[in-house]
């Protein structure tokens, strides 16, 4: 028998939490702020560049591009709300 075939933790689990909750509640706490979780993508982003070959760069560009392209005609396009068109109306 290994230790995932208990449905609850033991007494010895328990306290071992309990033990190391002022370490996970920080934990928590730090992945909870924005900034921080800002400045881990903004990191990510830097080695995921400076990893990139010129071929990458160019086809991050382009794709990037079109993105805004096809937003850009979204917001050129005038739609009707869906709400008022499905929906009947409330007296």
């Amino acid at each position: 028998m290994n230790d995932f075939d208990t449905a609850e933790p033991t007494p010895a689990d328990l306290a071992a939490i309990d033990a190391e909750w002022s370490q996970i509640q920080a934990d928590l706490d730090l992945l909870a702020n924005p900034d921080v979780i800002d400045a881990l993508v903004d990191s990510l982003s830097v080695a995921e560049l400076a990893a990139m070959t010129a071929l990458d760069r160019r086809r991050l560009r382009r794709a990037t591009a079109h993105t805004l392209r096809v937003v850009a005609e979204l917001a050129r396009t005038v739609t009707t709300p869906v709400a008022s068109a499905s929906l009947p109306e409330v007296a």
